[in-house]
């Protein structure tokens, strides 16, 4: 069961990080919730049924962890974001890697569940997929989506 576990994770590390990466900007809390990603895998790995593909299911994991760390933490989440820069720069930049930056800034201004929604419609995961990682419907995964990039397209700087 480990070495199948192990070969499970190594094809499909870069989840893990891709959800770390856009839910936590802190390299220490993006340790941490990496570290404790692992882990909720490993403890669960025995429930995997392989009903379906294991990237799915460790989507699932890893979007739970993350959100369940935040609402932990977002009391201490919310003072960092209050006290950080909102300076969104519209220039209209065509150089690919700012507007890439740019989107990635915005995106972390998102709700926990919208990030995790957005971060897999941007892999190219289809509706019906997304649904079954987040739980949501899957109409209301396309009103999400609607609605979040409208959000990312008009995104404003927060005045605190």
């Amino acid at each position: 069961m480990e070495n199948k576990f192990l070969e499970h994770i190594n094809d499909n590390i870069g989840i893990a990080h891709k959800v770390c990466n856009i839910h936590f900007q802190d390299p220490e809390e993006r340790a941490d919730v990496l570290q404790e990603m692992f882990y909720q895998l490993w403890k669960s790995y025995p429930s995997f049924r392989e009903q379906s593909k294991f990237s799915t299911w460790m989507y699932t994991v890893c979007l739970n962890t993350a959100i369940t760390y935040f609402k932990k933490n977002q009391k201490i989440s919310h003072v960092k974001a209050s006290q950080s820069s909102y300076d969104f720069d519209d220039d209209h930049s065509d150089n690919y890697e700012e507007q890439l930056n740019l989107l990635h800034k915005r995106i972390e201004h998102l709700s926990p569940v919208n990030k995790s929604i957005i971060l897999l419609y941007m892999e190219g995961f289809k509706y019906d997929e997304i649904s079954a990682i987040t739980g949501l419907t899957k109409n209301n995964i396309s009103v999400r989506l609607v609605r979040i990039k409208y959000e990312l397209k008009n995104c404003k700087p927060k005045i605190v």
